[in-house]
């Protein structure tokens, strides 16, 4: 055979398994929170989902809030470089009746995805009965129930210490079986997006 056919075949192939392992990426799941700070990190090889790391940041010892803050800022970034993240997504606060308590929430989540956003990594939100939904079938599921069912989706060995880690992995699994699909949930790209969406959020 002539050599530019096999030039054609190798730049055909190479062609087709880009987009085989287009799907290929690196999911960050974040479970904000003003004391714990849930996260998980999957990859997805070739339809494959593994379980890359998952873990907590423990803000309970920094009594100022401001510094609760810059250790989410600094530490989701260092996620995001280290694991080389594609995509993030997070779980939207739930509602509650301490408006002091919310407003906390609201900015402890709002930093971690301005940290995700400032590497250009596009970042979803999910409401916590979709996330649930997504792993277990119940809405209403426990902390428990989903820890549980993610062991048997991911088949990992090791518990961690914190719900709180697995209630983030949950977040980048529903993230992942959400791809492709209408979810009806917020989607920001990057820090102008989320802003325009979210003009409470300005200083």
């Amino acid at each position: 055979m002539s050599e530019w056919y096999w030039l054609f075949y190798i730049a055909l192939f190479s062609s087709m398994e880009s987009k085989i392992n287009s799907s290929d990426k690196v999911i960050l799941g974040i479970d904000p929170g003003t004391n714990i700070m849930g996260y998980g990190l999957i990859s997805i090889r070739k339809k494959q989902i593994s379980l890359l790391a998952m873990g907590a940041i423990n803000l309970s010892k920094l009594g100022d809030h401001t510094l609760k803050l810059q250790r989410i800022f600094e530490r989701i970034s260092e996620l995001v470089k280290e694991y080389k993240v594609d995509e993030a997504a997070i779980e939207a606060p739930f509602y509650g009746k301490n408006a002091q308590s919310m407003l906390k929430l609201g900015r402890a989540q709002g930093v971690a995805m301005a940290a995700v956003l400032n590497h250009n990594v596009p970042v979803k939100e999910y409401m916590p009965k979709k996330i649930k939904k997504a792993i277990t079938g119940k809405g209403a599921a426990s902390k428990e129930q989903v820890a549980a069912m993610l062991k048997s989706l991911i088949r990992y060995e090791e518990t961690p210490k914190t719900l709180d880690a697995t209630d983030a992995l949950a977040v980048a699994l529903c993230h992942h079986y959400q791809a492709g699909m209408p979810s009806g949930t917020k989607s920001y790209s990057n820090w102008e997006s989320y802003l325009k969406n979210n003009p409470g959020r300005k200083a």
